[in-house]
């Protein structure tokens, strides 16, 4: 931790680790894997001009690959989407880019406008009554949807589906941990999707909702119609976890029955950003506006007859009773919602489904090419989108490796799944023909 470069001591960094009572730096950064740790000192002679360590640290952080340089066959979560250059040159205009918190609204009408379109946008394409904004990210929204729903119906339980991708199953674990909220999962049937059987055998009066995937991890679209029914008579709320982009081309959750919608917005409009910062977003009923975490912006007529917005509602307990709150969530996401109706606004009604057909007609040629090699095998037999499961007896950490040095980014291994011998292809509107049939014959040689 000590270098010549960082201004702190020893003692300061005690005093630090002291005060967070952690032991160490290595104990602070324990959740990192050790394979992404440096595992050494960071070579830097100890006095060299600030040019000379820019141009430094620079050529060592080249080393990185993003999806410029590389073709992307990797979905579970963050996708290679196209995203209209429109949206970085209106984003980057200095009025949204340098806003925060629009709390004042008499200097603050075009980002709240901003992110009410965005709003509008976001109830249109999931077909639901109410949008938020500033959810941190998908699985954050998705544990935030679970607490509405259990401070909402005032049950203690919530459902899972084993469908749901493992990472958000993760967050809501340690959401949930400290709320004294239980979790149970529904598992999947041999194709892949939810069991509806098994789901009966779960639900009780203690249930507060269902949280499903849409489509789910493994790429396939589940007719979730006979699990809503089940769901509401039993007096839980139906939470959907979805891929906005594919609202482009399936049925809405509005039309499903949902009565929460959250997910992760990177797909509209958002750089990969190796990992973050991306966008959470939550859409509910009119009858759970009051308990919706995050903020909600209102539209009204001043005093002239002009229309005007204003930050309307926001449950979290810095504004209410504490114990009244369903969140405490404080982010600001302004700016990645402003890019998400930028997106939408670029794309419109046509270019979504364009999108979204281009998704899923690419996938589906890729997944028949590498059926046709003889080394790939469907896993599971269900309708799927942008993204479908495949079973090899290729080892995936050695397939990847030769895929990248032909500058490919390869599947997800599903072995710590529960899948050995299984990994998830992705394609987006972005994949060329000419990529895939270069990834195939790739394959068909290792």
């Amino acid at each position: 931790m000590k270098h010549p470069y960082l201004p702190g001591t020893d003692k300061d960094l005690e005093i630090m680790l002291d005060r967070i009572g952690v032991s160490s730096v290595d104990a602070l950064f324990k959740a990192v894997p050790a394979n992404v740790k440096l595992q050494e000192d960071l070579k830097l002679d100890p006095a060299m001009t600030e040019i000379d360590v820019r141009r430094k640290v620079g050529a060592m952080a080249n080393k990185n690959k993003s999806i410029d340089d590389l073709t992307c066959f990797l979905g579970a979560g963050s996708y290679d989407h196209y995203i209209p250059s429109t949206v970085k040159h209106i984003i980057s205009r200095s009025e949204f880019y340098t806003a925060y918190t629009p709390y004042q609204p008499e200097i603050a009408q075009g980002t709240l406008q901003g992110v009410w379109e965005y709003q509008s946008m976001m109830c249109m394409l999931t077909g639901m009554d109410v949008s938020n904004v500033s959810m941190y990210d998908g699985p954050t929204a998705a544990a935030e949807a679970a607490m509405l729903a259990t401070g909402s119906q005032r049950r203690n339980k919530i459902l899972v589906s084993e469908g749901v991708n493992p990472e958000t199953r993760q967050v809501l674990e340690s959401y949930l941990r400290s709320r004294d909220v239980e979790i149970a999962y529904v598992p999947l049937t041999e194709d892949g999707q939810t069991d509806s059987a098994k789901l009966s055998d779960l639900l009780d009066k203690e249930i507060a909702g269902l949280v499903v995937g849409y489509p789910n991890f493994y790429g396939i679209v589940e007719d979730f119609s006979e699990i809503v029914e089940k769901v509401h008579a039993n007096k839980s709320l139906f939470i959907m976890q979805i891929d906005p982009l594919a609202m482009g081309l399936l049925k809405t959750p509005g039309e499903i029955g949902a009565d929460i919608v959250v997910g992760e917005g990177q797909s509209l409009g958002q750089n990969l950003n190796y990992g973050g910062p991306v966008l959470g977003f939550m859409n509910i009923t009119e009858k759970l506006v009051r308990k919706a975490p995050g903020r909600i912006i209102g539209r009204s007529i001043d005093v002239d007859g002009n229309p005007a917005y204003v930050l309307t509602l926001q449950a979290r307990e810095q504004h209410i009773r504490r114990e009244k709150a369903t969140s405490n969530i404080c982010s600001d996401q302004t700016l990645n919602s402003i890019a998400a109706a930028v997106y939408l606004a670029s794309m419109g009604p046509e270019g979504m489904k364009e999108a979204a057909i281009q998704s899923a007609q690419k996938a589906h040629y890729l997944a028949k090419k590498l059926e046709a090699t003889g080394k790939f095998k469907m896993k599971f037999d269900a309708p799927y989108f942008k993204e479908f499961v495949m079973e090899t007896d290729l080892d995936a950490g050695k397939m990847n490796e030769e895929l990248l040095k032909q500058g490919m980014l390869g599947p997800l291994s599903l072995d710590s799944c529960g899948l050995p011998g299984a990994v998830l292809f992705c394609v987006t509107e972005n994949r060329s023909k000419e990529e895939m049939d270069k990834l195939v014959a790739a394959l068909e040689v290792i």
